[in-house]
């Protein structure tokens, strides 16, 4: 792993970034091999406590959470905890499914924000942000479970089965929806 860790407000000491590193580290064992990408972590001091983002593209899945408490290395220990139960969740839903219905080498993660944060200026719209991604070819309840790891309320997916493109959604009930493209 390669590590990007940024600091605002806060000088990052080698201290600091060896205690990162030691804690995600942990997170090698619940994959075939060394994760071989760039994790990104960015810590935030304010004036009431700090705050850890965290992202880790791995094959196959996008790992992210974000953590405020009053002791740096405790928000780190939590995120890498949130990390965690990520990666086992993910890993418990896949191994329940058939195994051909898994591919073998997963492709890449369609990550997603809202794709375009609209703003109001002078009663006029104005797009501020713009993503490009690759559709990962998935089936419904993966791509459920990848919105729900990244914390979305949608996600942008190809259907496995009949290869368009459709978005998944959480309803506010509680359900989920299903926006087919023709």
């Amino acid at each position: 792993m390669r590590f990007n860790i940024r600091g605002e407000n806060v000088e990052v000491t080698s201290a600091l970034k060896d205690y990162i590193i030691k804690k995600v580290e942990k997170l090698e064992k619940y994959f075939d091999g060394a994760i071989l990408t760039e994790v990104q972590v960015k810590l935030n001091v304010y004036e009431k406590g700090s705050k850890v983002e965290m992202t880790i593209p791995v094959k196959g899945l996008l790992l992210r959470a974000e953590e405020q408490h009053l002791d740096m290395y405790a928000a780190i220990d939590l995120i890498v905890d949130k990390l965690e139960r990520q990666v086992r969740k993910y890993k418990t839903k896949v191994n329940r499914k058939p195994r051909q219905l898994v591919r073998k080498e997963l492709s890449n993660v369609v990550v997603i924000d809202p794709i375009a944060q609209m703003l109001e200026k002078d009663e006029e719209l104005q797009v501020v942000r713009n993503k490009r991604f690759y559709l990962k070819p998935m089936h419904t309840e993966e791509a459920i479970l990848q919105m729900h790891l990244l914390g979305h309320q949608f996600f942008v997916y190809t259907d496995a089965e009949t290869e368009l493109t459709n978005i998944v959604y959480q309803r506010k009930d509680g359900k989920y929806g299903i926006i087919e493209t023709a």
